[in-house]
């Protein structure tokens, strides 16, 4: 019989990664078509406020949200003041810190896709009178499937197994903040190695998964382009 606590700790998990995704996939494609066909100056400073998860330590960026989000500061005080939102120690806050940690994962395969497309695609949409939300719908963005697939893969393998953002901001709560990574720390703490197993098995299977889609997708999409 399953441990009630392993399984809803898997749970918990699973529901953040989707979460995220899913959230990420709405902000992701806007903010990838932004930045792919933007004649903006400065967005490079942009692209690089979204690529800084990927160089900077998670405890870093988690102990500065964390700040952000406690009562003590002034934003903190403010949700908890106008809206009874406490974000520090708390599933939403988790959400949000996962949404920033894992941005660059979503938006790079987007815009890398958006990159690989000719431009004369959107112009002869935009002559034939298509608006660009027709054009991004209907023209855009079924050419770059495999993208999007990756984004998203990418997107939840790397959500799953986020650790630093995620006891930074939101601790170790069973049923609240403990997802998988935690609870394998914390088990490799009380020297349960094989509960940790059970945990680090789970998710290695997941990211292994995960991987195996991207490839297979790669690879078919390839295949088709030489024939």
């Amino acid at each position: 019989m399953l441990d009630q606590d392993f399984v809803y700790t898997l749970l918990l998990t699973g529901k953040l990664a989707l979460v995220t995704t899913t959230i990420l996939i709405i902000i992701g494609i806007p903010v990838a078509y932004w930045i792919t066909y933007s004649r903006f100056k400065l967005k490079f400073i942009v692209e690089a406020l979204i690529c800084m998860p990927m160089v900077l330590p998670p405890t870093v960026m988690g102990y500065y949200l964390l700040v952000a989000f406690s009562p003590d500061n002034a934003f903190g005080q403010f949700l908890e003041q106008y809206f009874d939102v406490r974000l520090a120690f708390s599933f939403n806050g988790i959400v949000i810190a996962s949404i920033i940690a894992n941005l660059p994962f979503m938006i790079q395969p987007l815009q890398n896709g958006f990159s690989s497309l000719p431009d004369e695609l959107r112009q002869v949409s935009y002559t034939m009178g298509k608006s660009k939300m027709v054009t991004l719908i209907k023209v855009l963005l079924p050419n770059i499937k495999t993208s999007v697939i990756t984004g998203i893969a990418l997107t939840f393998a790397h959500c799953i197994g986020e650790f630093g953002i995620v006891i930074m901001v939101g601790g170790n709560i069973p049923k609240e903040t403990r997802i998988a990574s935690v609870a394998i720390y914390d088990q490799v703490q009380a020297l349960n190695f094989e509960a940790a197993n059970r945990y680090a098995f789970v998710l290695f299977i997941l990211s292994f998964l995960t991987l195996v889609l991207i490839y297979s997708i790669n690879r078919r999409v390839n295949m088709t382009i030489f024939r």
